[in-house]
């Protein structure tokens, strides 16, 4: 079973939010690296960019497939994980501490539509 972290919050297309007062570290969800097998490349956007809740803001792409990046939250990009440059396989090592963008959370209230530890494990076993 993939793992998952108490506080963080998950989305249904498999990104996590760490929620750090008012900025928000946005990642993939193990459930997600396991998916997509080894990641060979991460696109992200520029520091300044906004991203909105639900829509994409970048991809990862693995020797198997491409993902769509959606935002679980509404924000300003503040900091992008420039590591993820050279290395994106960090993200197959630790997706949790290897987080993709850094964001100023413009409306916390949108943290409720999103699911926690135990919902997420529930909603992937679905899947």
């Amino acid at each position: 079973m993939a793992k998952t972290i108490e506080g963080l919050y998950y989305s249904e297309s498999h990104e996590y939010v760490r929620v750090e007062g008012e900025f928000g570290y946005i990642g993939i969800t193990d459930y997600a690296q396991h998916a997509l097998g080894n990641v060979v490349y991460v696109d992200m956007p520029e520091v300044d960019d906004d991203v909105e809740a639900g829509e994409e803001f970048g991809a990862v792409e693995s020797v198997k497939a491409a993902s769509d990046l959606n935002s679980p939250v509404t924000g300003v990009v503040v900091e992008v994980n420039d590591e993820l440059d050279e290395q994106p396989e960090l993200l197959n090592q630790d997706p949790y501490k290897h987080w993709i963008i850094k964001v100023k959370i413009s409306d916390p209230a949108e943290l409720d539509n999103l699911m926690n530890a135990k919902s997420y494990d529930a909603f992937c076993s679905n899947d």
